[in-house]
């Protein structure tokens, strides 16, 4: 599987040949291997043009933009290659069927605070969270009776708030709940940019298959953002982001000068994003062996199976059952 590539330099980023070539404003030219990436992230001012962006369609490469403070801006989303008519009806009919939809979300739901629970209880016996985790069990449960996505959001919610709880106290650090616009404090700050890399890399896994991204089922479709993806990055969240942030924390790998406060909320410096980037590019590319296909996979490639698991449901091939940690 391909990568994803990320650019902090800022510059003008053209076509050369039959590869992409970013001139920074300094005069420093930096090569990306087209044939070894699928998707271009761009941290700083990138001058393009239409030659471009003709160029990014014909290799499939997706681009994600991020303003200053490294909030996601948007993407080019080459020509999909991918379509299928058919995919796309089934996926809005799962949509506009409410027992349908319902069933599919509780499978997002239900399997994210499994891998919520998983991954805190490895704290469990250092850090007096016993209530936290308690509260999680009950939402878990909960979640399985939900008879609306209004309630299913609630319990959901309710369950991300006791998880974070736990999160801050096993990390401990200081934490007044989650706040994200803007976000408030160096843990928010951290679980924000994590989340956003998350889910633009889940819009790339996405565009690799059939799914339309803009058709979702926790998550209401709206305008301005590819709500499908915010239901595939619940359940990896905890696996992915939050382990990432432990690691950050747990070795004192950020310091003073990684946090830019000097703002309305609290945000990560260029460093910083660096340090986090670094991270995450690592994680995806870290296996697992996956029980049902019986050899080892990457973080990234289960990010774009759980978009099979899914297309299979729609299709009536097999129930599909959100990931859920297995390690």
């Amino acid at each position: 599987m391909k990568d994803a590539y990320y650019l902090f330099q800022s510059g003008e980023l053209q076509r050369k040949d039959n590869t992409l070539l970013l001139i920074s404003k300094s005069g420093k030219k930096q090569y990306i291997p087209v044939m070894k990436v699928d998707s271009v992230h761009a941290f700083g001012n990138i001058i393009l043009n239409s030659r471009l962006f003709d160029f990014l369609s014909q290799m499939g490469i997706a681009l994600h933009t991020y303003n200053y403070h490294g909030n996601y801006s948007g993407t080019y989303y080459p020509k999909d290659n991918n379509t299928s008519g058919f995919l796309h009806v089934k996926q809005a009919q799962h949509y506009m069927d409410p027992q349908k939809r319902l069933a599919i979300a509780v499978s997002i739901v239900h399997a994210s605070i499994h891998n919520m629970i998983r991954i805190i209880t490895r704290y469990s016996s250092n850090v007096p969270i016993m209530e936290e985790l308690q509260c999680l069990h009950e939402f878990k449960e909960a979640a399985l009776s939900a008879q609306s996505i209004h309630e299913l959001m609630g319990y959901e919610g309710s369950a991300r708030k006791a998880y974070y709880q736990a999160f801050a106290k096993a990390l401990g650090v200081d934490f007044e709940g989650r706040l994200k616009r803007p976000p408030k404090g160096r843990l928010n700050a951290l679980i924000s940019f994590g989340n956003t890399l998350l889910y633009t890399e889940t819009v790339s896994r996405i565009y690799q298959t059939q799914l339309d991204p803009s058709i979702s089922f926790l998550h209401e479709p709206g305008e301005r953002r590819f709500s499908l993806c915010l239901d595939l990055t619940e359940m990896f969240k905890p696996v992915i982001v939050d382990r990432i942030i432990s690691t950050l924390i747990g070795k004192k790998i950020l310091n003073d000068s990684d946090f830019d406060d000097t703002f309305d909320g609290t945000y990560l410096s260029q460093d910083g994003k660096r340090k986090f980037v670094e991270l995450f590019s690592g994680r995806l590319k870290e296996t697992v062996t996956h029980p049902k296909l019986k050899r080892k996979i990457s973080y990234r490639s289960l990010i774009q199976q759980e978009c099979y698991n899914l297309i299979k449901h729609l299709l009536g091939i097999e129930p599909y059952n959100a990931f859920r940690v297995w390690w």
